[in-house]
C-alpha cells in the first residue's frame, strides 16, 4: 500500500475506534487513536503475515513462519480489533459487538475467545514484553528468521516486570525482537512525568543493551521508514527499542493534549464532532 492508502486506512480505523467505544459508552479511545498509524503500518505493510493462495491472512497460535505482534497495553484493544478486522482476520461487521455480552471483542483482548490475531490476554500491564521475549526465544530455537514486535505504553514502563524482560532480552541476544514504546506522556492518572517520571527511556534501554530508535508515530512515512530501519538493524546481536512519540487522541482535536480521554467514551454530540474530522474511506461497519 502507498503512504496515502495507509493514511486513508488509518482514518477509517479511527472512525471505527470512536464508534466502537461510543456504542457501549465504554473503552479507551485516547491511546487507540494515538497508535493507529503504527498498527496500520505494521499489519498492512511492515509485517510478514501468513496468507493463503488468495492472499487472505491465515492465523495460527504458533506464529511459525511469520512475524508476530504482541499488544502489551491491552486496554487500547479498539485499535487492534479494527486493524485486525480491516486486514481480514475476522468480519468487519463484528466490530459492532465490541464489549457486549458474549462478544469475542472483550474490553481487553482475551485468548479464551479464540479471536484470530490475538496471541495473549493482555492489559494487566507490564507483561507483554515478557511474552514477546518468549516468542522471540522460541523463534531462535526453531531457527525461524521472522521478527517479533511488541507495543507497550510509556506509563507501563513504571512496571518492574518490564525491566526484568528488558534485561533478559539482550542477555539472550534476542535480536529478532522489536519493542515499541508509545511515548504519549499520558496515563490514566495524568502526565507520566508527574505520576512517576520515567526520565530518559532511550538511555535506559541503551544501558540495558538495546539499539534505540526514535520516531513520530503519527506520521505514516516516518513510521514506515523507522520500521524499515529497525528491521535492517535486527539480526546484529541486539534487540531494538523504538521510542514512538504520539499524541493521545490523535485525529480528534478535543481528545488531544490531555489524559482525560484515556478511558472515556464520547457522547452522541462528541461522536458527531469526532466523525466530522475523520474521513470515511473504507466504509463504516
Amino acid at each position: 500500500m502507498t503512504t496515502n492508502e495507509l493514511t486513508k486506512a488509518a482514518s477509517q480505523v479511527r472512525r471505527d475506534i470512536v464508534r466502537m467505544v461510543h456504542g457501549v459508552a465504554s473503552g479507551h479511545p485516547g491511546g487507540s487513536l494515538g497508535c493507529t498509524d503504527l498498527l496500520v503500518s505494521l499489519y498492512f505493510q511492515a509485517m510478514e503475515l501468513k496468507t493463503d493462495d488468495q492472499d487472505s491472512v491465515v492465523f495460527d497460535m504458533s506464529g511459525t513462519g511469520e512475524d508476530m505482534f504482541f499488544l502489551s497495553n491491552g486496554h487500547i484493544s479498539p485499535v487492534l480489533y479494527s486493524v485486525l478486522a480491516r486486514r481480514g482476520y475476522f468480519p468487519v461487521s463484528e466490530l459492532a459487538t465490541f464489549r457486549k455480552l458474549d462478544s469475542r471483542l472483550q474490553g481487553h483482548p482475551a485468548t479464551a475467545e479464540h479471536l484470530p490475531g490475538v496471541r495473549i490476554a493482555s492489559g494487566s500491564l507490564g507483561q507483554g514484553l515478557s511474552a514477546a521475549a518468549g516468542a522471540a526465544y522460541g523463534k531462535k530455537i526453531r531457527k525461524d528468521s521472522h521478527l517479533v514486535y511488541c507495543l507497550m505504553g510509556d506509563g507501563e514502563q513504571q512496571e518492574g516486570q518490564i525491566w526484568e524482560a528488558a534485561a533478559f532480552i539482550p542477555h539472550r541476544k534476542l535480536d529478532n525482537l522489536i519493542a515499541i514504546i508509545d511515548f504519549n506522556g499520558q496515563q490514566i492518572d495524568g502526565p507520566t512525568d508527574v505520576v512517576l517520571n520515567n526520565r530518559d527511556l532511550g538511555a535506559k534501554y541503551e544501558a540495558f543493551g538495546w539499539t534505540v530508535l526514535h520516531m513520530d508515530g503519527n506520521k505514516v512515512d516516518e513510521v514506515l521508514a523507522t520500521l524499515k530501519a529497525a528491521k535492517q538493524a535486527s539480526g546484529q546481536g541486539s534487540p531494538i527499542c523504538i521510542i514512538m512519540k504520539t499524541e493521545m487522541g490523535q485525529g480528534v482535536d478535543f481528545m488531544m493534549h490531555t489524559h482525560k480521554w484515556h478511558g472515556t467514551a464520547p457522547n452522541n454530540e462528541q461522536l458527531t464532532a469526532a466523525l466530522a474530522q475523520l474521513e470515511e474511506t473504507l466504509g463504516d461497519y
